[in-house]
């Protein structure tokens, strides 16, 4: 009989193309992978494994057995969720892979919801760019990804991923200090978006970095609008871009879930069109009926509905 561990790490490889990375994300020795490979390549009678330069590609008797443990992997996980929710009590562990801007504003009120409501579920959370959180799920690394999409950037559907909208979130022009004594409020721009951010141009600029939908999303915005943005600050961490903005040292664009239902301490304004990001959870479809995963999706919803929108 095949070993499932050995399967496993035969699915790993053709997710992740080399057998260091593979003990990596594992936390096993490159030795120990091949040991058990090579386990696995006996108990099959046939090569499973070709080297390539520095990656490995599966033989096409090994694309079989992937396949396979796909459906393995399908069917324990589906055992081991039918025996917790034989259970009075929803418990387990949840991993969940967080953005940064989410993290901040979704997930107190959804950890508060699922302490007072399932204090047997353990929930635990790891800060991921979305493309990163959603391979992971789909490598079985994390249970629950929530994500985002920017406007007129689709992320690649994963056949195995389902998504669940949790709703849409404002995108909106920081440009300075909310003045002394002044009651935060959101303006209305020029209804030519072009105008408004060219008469931006000289300024300096904060972005995520290079290969993030939203910095996309935002170089296309400036250059649509006929200039090409100064971005002088560079960095994921959207506390870092709301104290350069207030500063004065920086412009940027700001999601409104970045205020977590609080009002904004920057001048905000809004763009023509009213851009919205989309923010979603996926999670594996043989394992979003799992009562675990159900409940924590259910809570981030929940949580979603929470954050007021910030007064103008």
């Amino acid at each position: 009989m095949l070993d499932v561990r050995g399967l496993r790490l035969l699915r790993e490889v053709k997710l992740r193309g080399t057998l260091a990375a593979v003990a990596e994300a594992l936390a096993y020795s490159p030795s120990s992978v091949s040991q058990q490979l090579s386990l696995l390549e006996a108990e099959a009678g046939v090569p499973l494994l070709e080297k390539s330069g520095r990656r490995v590609i599966l033989t096409p008797q090994a694309e079989l057995l992937v396949a396979r443990a796909e459906e393995v992997l399908d069917i324990l996980e589906r055992a081991e969720d039918e025996v917790a929710s034989s259970l009075t009590e929803v418990r387990g562990t949840v991993r969940l892979a967080v953005f940064q801007s989410a993290a901040h504003a979704i997930l107190p009120a959804a950890l508060t919801i699922l302490r007072e409501e399932y204090p047997e579920l353990r929930v635990e959370v790891t800060e991921r760019e979305p493309e990163a959180g959603l391979f992971e799920v789909s490598a079985r690394d994390f249970d629950v990804v929530i994500a985002e999409q920017y406007p007129g950037h689709t992320r690649a559907h994963r056949p195995d991923l389902d998504r669940v909208v949790l709703g849409g979130d404002a995108i909106r022009l920081g440009v300075g200090a909310v003045d002394h004594g002044e009651t935060p409020r959101r303006e209305s721009s020029d209804p030519d978006v072009h105008a408004v951010l060219l008469s931006l141009t000289g300024r300096p600029w904060v972005m995520e970095p290079v290969g993030t939908a939203s910095r996309e999303w935002a170089m296309q915005l400036c250059r649509a609008a006929g200039f090409e943005p100064d971005v002088r600050f560079e960095t994921a961490d959207l506390m870092a871009h709301i104290r350069l903005i207030r500063s004065g040292n920086a412009v940027g664009l700001l999601p409104d879930l970045v205020w977590a239902g609080e009002a904004p301490t920057v001048r905000m304004v809004d763009l023509p069109g009213d851009p919205h990001r989309t923010i979603f959870t996926a999670a594996r479809r043989s394992s979003a009926d799992r009562q675990a995963v159900a409940v924590c999706r259910e809570a981030l919803a929940r949580a979603v509905a929470l954050v007021a929108t910030p007064s103008r």
